[in-house]
């Protein structure tokens, strides 16, 4: 007889609910839209919620994500939290929902200490979320409170700030934020080398103190320091729930600040030469997150159909089709430098998400974006089929080797 793992009667009513509700839900699919199981519904959604520890499945037809909460009885507070969010439009055939729920947590900053109500799961979300501002070297701890009566909450965020501190470096004036305990731990620290004619104003053994202010300079030639960009890191999100062709920036990118300062020699007004003496990062860069969408509803190209007919926004029809090729050698173009990747549907994709395609030179140029089944692409290759098939695209894929290149 075969043995089932031990478990509470709750926890199998919910298995046993959810299971219920799958099928009658998978039959109102096949039976009311005639429809292959997993096409989507434009109409009802399978919404599985988990909350306080408990799942709960239900079908709706409701239109956004807190609409069908609120139809079902689930009480929220306006600080508690909803991923996806309740404003989220539902028009996937299902979805995963966690209710995050707001509970008290003291924020420990120095002598300050803030009481707030937060959902949020992580030290850096609970702190912006009361808009205490922080420097890119603060540290955020997150515990448990040993005295719950006294703090009077659960959880207790403790800031340990960085000390700042003011370096004349190189002749350029800057503010610095340091975990250091000395000068020499600090230069350690933003990896100042100090060259055979670098001097120090103050002893290297000086504690580093709130507001300490210091200088470097070069004895004999001259140095300058100028501020160069750092350019922000990209992230690309991608959503099975949004529909291909979607792409939306949800978090915009912010470029960094680090000062670098040379070693110059000028003679009769002339400059001979300059070395890099060190480079500082004064303002940290902030990622960019980008969200596309995977959802084909039927009209993307897939590998079962092999080749179809796609209209774009101007009209122009190209016929599709696919191929599975190593693209190393085309992508050195277009500043990819020979890399790309493939995304969860197996579409090959550059660093900003773009798909990969042949295209007639003469008609769309090398690096030109193209819209596709599929979504927006960028031109790296072409073809003999487009002799015949001048508009056509043939967009690279993993759909025959399946070995992620």
């Amino acid at each position: 007889m075969l043995s089932l793992p031990k478990m509470g009667w709750g926890v199998v009513r919910s298995v046993l609910g959810i299971s219920l509700i799958l099928v009658v839900y998978l039959s109102i699919q096949m039976v009311s839209r005639g429809a292959p199981v997993g096409a989507q519904s434009t109409k009802t959604h399978l919404i599985s919620v988990y909350d306080r520890g408990e799942s709960r499945a239900f079908i709706s037809e409701a239109e956004t994500v807190g609409a069908a909460l609120e139809e079902q009885g689930f009480i929220l507070d306006d600080r508690d939290v909803v991923e996806p969010g309740r404003e989220e439009v539902l028009i996937a055939p299902e979805y995963q929902v966690n209710i995050y729920r707001a509970r008290p947590v003291i924020i420990e900053d120095g002598a300050t200490r803030i009481a707030t109500v937060s959902a949020y799961q992580t030290p850096l979300q609970i702190v912006r979320d009361v808009g205490v501002v922080l420097q890119a070297e603060d540290i955020l701890m997150l515990t448990r409170s040993t005295d719950i009566v006294y703090d009077g909450a659960g959880l207790v965020v403790t800031i340990k700030r960085a000390t700042p501190i003011t370096v004349d470096l190189y002749g350029r004036t800057v503010q610095l934020y340091t975990h250091a305990g000395t000068v020499q731990e600090f230069l350690e620290e933003k990896q100042i080398i100090l060259g055979e004619k670098d001097r120090v104003s103050t002893g290297l053994t000086t504690r580093i103190t709130n507001g300490l202010t210091f200088r470097i300079w070069r004895e004999g030639k001259q140095t300058i320091t100028l501020d160069a960009p750092i350019s922000y890191a990209s992230e690309i999100v991608y959503d099975a729930d949004r529909p291909l062709g979607y792409r939306e920036v949800t978090s915009k990118g912010v470029n960094g600040v680090e000062n670098i300062t040379y070693e110059v020699e000028i003679r009769e007004g002339v400059e001979l030469y300059r070395t890099e003496i060190t480079r500082i990062t004064t303002k940290h860069p902030v990622k960019q997150i980008e969200v596309i969408g995977l959802y084909n509803d039927g009209t993307g190209l897939t590998k079962s159909r092999g080749a179809q007919q796609f209209v774009d926004s101007r009209g122009v029809v190209h016929r599709e089709t696919y191929y599975d090729l190593p693209m190393g050698v085309v992508m050195q173009a277009c500043g990819q430098g020979g890399y790309y990747t493939v995304r969860p549907d197996g579409a090959k994709v550059d660093a900003q998400g773009y798909i990969l395609i042949a295209a007639n030179y003469a008609r769309y140029p090398r690096c030109s974006i193209v819209e596709t089944s599929l979504g927006p692409g960028k031109v790296y290759d072409t073809g003999g089929f487009a002799l015949v098939h001048p508009e056509g695209f043939d967009l690279a894929t993993d759909w025959t080797n399946y070995n992620g290149i």
